[in-house]
């Protein structure tokens, strides 16, 4: 599982995408991103994830999001990654919906630098 907490924009977006394909490169078959305590998500961020599910399908992995601030929600579904990944209202019922021989194997949170960060 790779954990995004605060705000995910031009500035630390690098920082997901690199945890996410790091986790993906490691040989993860099952993923969940959990957004649920990311408050803003950029098109940086959106960025990130696409280039992840991308990364994800082309190493026959799945990725499943976990959300719950509605401003993400509000991006996802705009941009139409909520189409293109499954979007969870928790991180249960993400790894719940893995299929049932997929494990997370991976756990990285990545935080934002700045003002608003803060430490899991």
């Amino acid at each position: 599982m790779v954990t995004a907490v605060g705000e995910i924009d031009l500035t630390n977006a690098e920082g997901l995408r690199d945890a996410l394909l790091a986790a993906l490169d490691a040989g993860a078959v099952g993923l969940v991103v959990d957004l649920t305590e990311t408050t803003f998500l950029d098109s940086a961020g959106v960025t990130a994830l696409v280039r992840a599910s991308r990364r994800a399908a082309a190493s026959e992995a799945t990725l499943r999001l976990a959300v719950t601030a509605p401003a993400v929600l509000r991006v996802l579904n705009l941009v139409g990654i909520d189409r293109m990944l499954e979007v969870h209202p928790s991180v249960t019922d993400a790894v719940a919906s893995l299929p049932a021989q997929l494990t997370v194997i991976d756990s990285s949170t990545h935080t934002p630098s700045g003002p608003d960060a803060t430490e899991t």
